[in-house]
Order: structure tokens, then sequence, then C-alpha cells
């Protein structure tokens, strides 16, 4: 199984992976290192960029005295003339070097504290984004794509920093190396770079191929992960046992690694043969170059000092250039994930909510006209033309065969979802409208799929946001959700971690967490209660408890009941019945059941015939 697609802009950008885009991207790079280091740590930031300012000077201090000591050794005359003549270039020398190791350490320290705050902040502004766009953002494939690669991007942001400051050490060290043999002779410094040129291009294309193997190899990584998640976790592990699938798992997780190895194989012999290449090439060059001191010294050109120096100078500056040029095509790389993290973040600024400023109350009506919805990439409506309202102190059950579109309309109603077509309008005013965070503070929501966060009973139940009553608000849902009596068999109670991986951690059963997701809903004083399925674990004496309630809860609020269990919506003021996303029936459960051929009567006798006498009476233990 394969998921990456190659022909998107990111294999665009890898292939254009060149000498001239490197040159061109490197101090864009750089400055965006420093522009999210800024964001995180200003001071910080001002010191690493001040060391390496220092740095380069005493590099050149450096080389300076290393020019004056040579050329007060090698001249004619008494020893300890000569001596003393060296000896104030010694002591620069001897300070530079100090003064850079204090330094280097100094960076390597501000460089350990900036980079997991630049990535920890690149996580948090994908998060952030994450958390601001529209729902149906998650319909979407390209996203979903783009969210991965974003990930890995803001994993290595931090590694910007570190390259981004061997980048300015290595242009610091070129600068005073040039300084220094522009001063011996300018025949240098061509000869030089056109030495290096050929490690440049080598270590770029490396590079590329690396990028493009990584690229090609995503949708396997993404597979590794989900495979690693459920042969890891204890989630699966019951059903991997009871479905002996570890032999299956494990050799599809070998099948998958199997091809990653051998992208990355491919693109480290393609890698190491470009490197050879260009070693081979750079060595002749470097030949050239030490050809033209041995010149310049025989024809008098230059002095023994100044060639002294010159050596010096040249091991400076060839080491600064391949520097450059390998931590340039690292910094190159590793920019390149980060542009899919500054995509994706472009991207998910595309799928914001986009709102109203509108803050209503709890809705006395909620009138939805005419409404189509379609999801991302489907070629037919979920929905279609679906006209009804809904009246505070009023139960509307939705019911339908799977895929109807009951859980769409449920999606819509609360805000989660914009209508593709149509309104759904709270009091007037249509959710697109309103304020979302406002909005959903009106909706209490039981969905299908209800979380189950490793936090404790109460901040499961109060989602973070307790109010003035404290437990006793959390204690009254619980009693309403049938969930008190799971608290009280909990070792802390309202204090009891949900997460039996981690110490004095507690698990619960599928009906305990259903009972807790109820209470979630309960405890929200929201305008809008809306149960998707919210009895489907439950046991039948439970499962009567909860819809004999309903009714009280539904006093002061608007009511949405979507079920499968045909014979528990007596229950409701009214039922709408879909089918294919349109609405086909409507009215009372005795009214419906009545109708002869319609499709609730039908829904009925599957129901009526499939279960026990005793499960549709709610008796069954």
């Amino acid at each position: 199984m394969r998921y990456v697609d190659l022909t998107g802009s990111r294999e665009a950008a890898g292939r254009s992976i060149r000498m001239r885009d490197m040159a061109r991207r490197l101090p864009q790079l750089v400055r965006r290192s420093l522009a999210l280091a800024w964001r995180v740590d200003r001071r910080a930031t001002i010191g690493l960029l001040l060391c390496q300012t220092v740095a380069g000077v005493m590099q050149a201090l450096g080389l300076i005295a290393i020019s004056g000591t040579l050329t007060a050794l090698l001249t004619s005359g008494d020893v300890y003339h000569r001596l003393l003549q060296a000896w104030p270039s010694v002591a620069l020398l001897a300070t530079a070097t100090g003064v850079r190791a204090l330094l280097g350490i100094t960076v390597s320290w501000l460089s350990s504290r900036l980079s997991p705050l630049m990535s920890r902040e690149a996580e948090q502004m994908l998060l952030t984004g994450c958390a601001e766009v529209e729902l149906s953002a998650y319909d979407d494939p390209d996203f979903n794509r783009d969210r991965e690669a974003a990930d890995r991007g803001a994993q290595v942001t931090g590694d910007l920093i570190d390259e981004g400051q061997d980048l300015i050490a290595s242009a610091a060290s070129f600068l005073a190396g040039a300084v220094v043999l522009a001063g011996v002779s300018w025949v240098f410094l061509p000869l030089l770079v056109a030495a290096s040129l050929p490690q440049a291009l080598a270590q770029v294309s490396a590079a590329r191929v690396r990028y493009l193997a990584n690229l090609r190899s995503n949708g396997d990584n993404r597979m590794l992960s989900v495979l690693r998640w459920h042969i890891f976790t204890r989630e699966a592990a019951d059903q991997i046992r009871a479905g002996t699938m570890a032999g299956f798992l494990s050799g599809r997780y070998r099948q998958t690694v199997a091809r990653i190895n051998r992208e990355d194989r491919t693109a480290a012999d393609k890698g190491a043969r470009m490197s050879l290449v260009g070693a081979l090439c750079g060595g002749l060059g470097s030949a050239v170059v030490w050809a033209a001191v041995v010149w310049l010294l025989a024809t008098g050109r230059i002095s023994v000092g100044h060639a002294g120096t010159a050596v010096f100078a040249l091991q400076t500056v060839g080491q600064s250039v391949r520097g450059l040029v390998a931590v340039g095509a690292r910094a190159v790389r590793t920019g390149l994930y980060m542009d899919d993290w500054t995509r994706f973040l472009d991207l998910a600024g595309g799928y914001t909510m986009r709102r109203g400023k509108h803050r209503p109350a709890p809705p006395a009506e909620i009138k939805i006209k005419q409404v189509s919805h379609r999801y991302a990439g489907k070629d037919h409506n979920a929905l279609s033309d679906v006209s009804l309202t809904l009246h505070r102190g009023e139960v509307t059950a939705l019911v339908g065969f799977n895929g109807s579109g009951k859980s769409t309309l449920s999606k819509l109603v609360s805000g989660l979802y914009l209508p593709s077509g149509g309104q759904v309008l709270w009091d007037g005013v249509a959710t697109g409208d309103a304020d979302p965070q406002a909005l959903w503070q009106q909706v209490a929501l039981v969905p299908q799929d209800y979380a189950h966060w490793p936090l404790t009973v109460r901040e499961n139940v109060t989602q973070g946001q307790p109010t003035a009553r404290g437990d006793a608000a959390v204690r009254e849902a619980c009693e309403a959700a049938d969930a008190d009596e799971v608290v009280d068999k909990l070792g802390a109670g309202l204090d009891t971690l949900l997460a039996r991986e981690w110490l004095n951690g507690e698990e619960l059963s599928g009906g305990q967490w259903q009972r807790i997701a109820l209470a979630r809903a309960f405890f929200r004083e929201a305008g809008l209660l809306v149960l998707d399925e919210p009895t489907a674990n439950l046991d039948p004496r439970a499962e009567y408890r909860i819809f004999q309630r309903l009714r009280d809860l539904a006093r002061d609020r608007v009511v949405l009941l979507v079920t499968h269990r045909i014979t528990n919506v007596a229950v409701a003021d009214r039922i709408v019945v879909l089918d294919e996303g349109r609405v086909v029936q409507e009215g009372t459960y005795k009214d419906l059941a009545a109708q002869e051929g319609g499709l609730f009567q039908q829904l009925l006798s599957y129901q009526v015939t499939s279960e026990p006498d005793g499960e549709r009476h709610g008796t069954r233990a």
C-alpha cells in the first residue's frame, strides 16, 4: 500500500534543488530560522548573532596573527629579536583562539536552548492551524496529506537553527580567510571557488536524491505509524489475538519497512557515487590551488611568510566553502520540509472558520431550509433539499438506514458543518453568520465516536470547563446519565484518571464510557442537545432509563435524537425518516407506524422481528 502522489508541488520543489536555487534559498532559510527563533526567545537569538559575528572577527584576527608570527620568525636576524617581534602576534593568536572556543561553547548552549523551543512553537502553530479550520477540511484528502507532511516539517524546524548558525559561522570564516588571502594574492580566491564547485554540485545533487527518496516513502512511513500504533498499544490487543492477526500485521510491517529500506539504499548509493565524483574533481581543483601557491613562492611573487599565511588561510577558506556547501545542502533539504509546514499553514488558513460575529442565545427554533450537503471529493450529495423545523421543548428523532444522512444532518444543525446549499437558521440567523465558538457553547453533543480522554472523571465530564456549582453539577450530570454508579465504584471517584496505561489510572468498559459521554452532554448548559446513537453500548436497563429522562431534558432545550433503535423513538414528539439524503416521512410514532408500506413501518418490522421480547421491553438483565 502506497499513498504518495508524486505529481504535486513537493516533488517539483524537490527536483528543483540546484546550485543556483540553493544560493537563492539559503538567505531565505536563514531569515526564516532567525524569525522563528526571535519569536520564541529574542535574547538568545541576539546572543547567537553576536557570538557568530565576534567569532568571525576572531577568525580574521587569528589569521592575521599567524601571518605576523610567520613573518617575524622567518625574517633574518637574531633569534631573540625575532621571538620578541613575534610575541604580540602569538598573544593575539592565543587570545583569538581562546575567545573563539568560549564563543563556540556559548553558541552550542544557545542553540540547544532555541532548537527545542522552535520545534515546539512550530508544532503549536500546526496544532492551532488544525484547531481553527472548518470540520469539513478533514474530509479533503489534500488537507490530510499536507497535514501529515507538515508534521515532519514541524519536527525538523529545530534543526534549522543549528544549520543556520553553522551557515553563518562558515560564511564568517570564509570572509575572514578571503580578506587575508586577498592581502596575499587575489589569484587564490577564484581558484578556490572553482575547486570547491564540484563538491558543491555533488552535495546539492545528493540532497535532492535524499529528499525525493523520503518523499516517495512518505506514504509508507505513514502506514508504519498506523501499523505500529495498532500493534504496540492496548486498544487493538484483544482483537489482534482473537483474530490471530499478529503474523499478518507483522508481515505487512516488514513489507513496508523493506520498501522504505530499498528507497533508502538506492538514495544512499546514488548519493555516495555523486559525492565520490565530486571529491575526485575537488581533489584535482585543490591540486591546482596548491600548485599556484608553489608557483607564486618560486617566482618570488610572495614571501615565505606570506606563503605560510596563505596555507593557513587556504585551509580555513577551503573548510568554510565545504561547510557552506554541505550545511547549505542540508539546510535546503530541511527548508523543503519547512515549506511543507508553511504550505499547510497557508492551506489551513484557507479553511479557517470565517463566520459571522452574532452570539446566539439558546435557540427557541432551528429551521432547516432546503439544505443540501456534499462532502469533499464526492460526486453525490449526502443530503438533498431537506427542510424541517426543530422547536425548544420538543424531541425530534432522525431514523433511516445507514448512510441516509442522519449524522450529517445532526452536524449541520450543530453548526459543525455549513451546508453546501440552503440554510440552517437559529432563531432566524444562519449558522454561517454566527460566532462558531459562541454557537457551540449552546451545543451539547454525544457523537457516535466519543473521545476517551486520558483525564480524570471530572475533567472528562466538564471537558475543562467547570461551572460555579463545582462538583455538584458534575454529580447531577452523572446521575442523569446513570454514570454515578460508575463513579462510585472507582477508587478515587471524580479524581480517578481514566487511562490504565498511566500510574493509578483505571479503564472503563464501553458502556461505562458511553455513560460518561452522556454526562458530558447533560453537564453543558446548552440550548441544543444532539444525541447520535447515545445508547449503542448500553445495556437495555440503562438504555430504558436514558430514554425515559429525555422528556425532562427537552423541557428547556431543542433535542435531536439519532438512533437505529426504532422502538426507542416512541419517546420523540416527532420522527423524521431519511432515505438517501432526503426526508421521506415525518410524523409521530403512532402515525408513522400506521402508514402501510412506509419506510418507518418497514424499519420497525425489521427491529421487532429481530429482537427478543424481553429486550424490546427493556427487561433483559
